[in-house]
């Protein structure tokens, strides 16, 4: 399992206009076989601070995620939102455990 994990940041009065399409990414990353999980969430004491968190089964999905033509409007998007200061991290992790 490979688990992605970080934030990108975007200046907070682009946040109404980036939901929908960060929305329309993660509603379609979800569907992706493979996808585990996919989610964004707005950090409460930094606004316009976007936390981010994937779960993939294996690399291959992972890469076909990446060619994706989502993801390349996604990332096209990012000029007219002001997304910058991506900081995202792949990690290889086991099998989830309760706690």
């Amino acid at each position: 399992m490979l688990l992605i994990v970080g934030t990108v940041r975007l200046p907070a009065q682009n946040l109404d206009a980036a939901c929908p399409i960060m929305k329309r990414m993660a509603d379609s990353s979800r569907a992706e076989e493979g996808c585990v999980e996919y989610g964004y969430a707005e950090d409460v004491f930094d606004p316009g601070l976007i936390h981010v968190k994937e779960m993939w089964t294996d690399q291959g999905v992972l890469d076909r995620h990446f060619a994706s033509t989502h993801i390349a409007e996604w990332r096209a998007a990012w000029p007219s939102l002001g997304i910058g200061n991506r900081d995202l991290r792949v990690y290889e992790v086991g099998e989830p455990q309760k706690t």
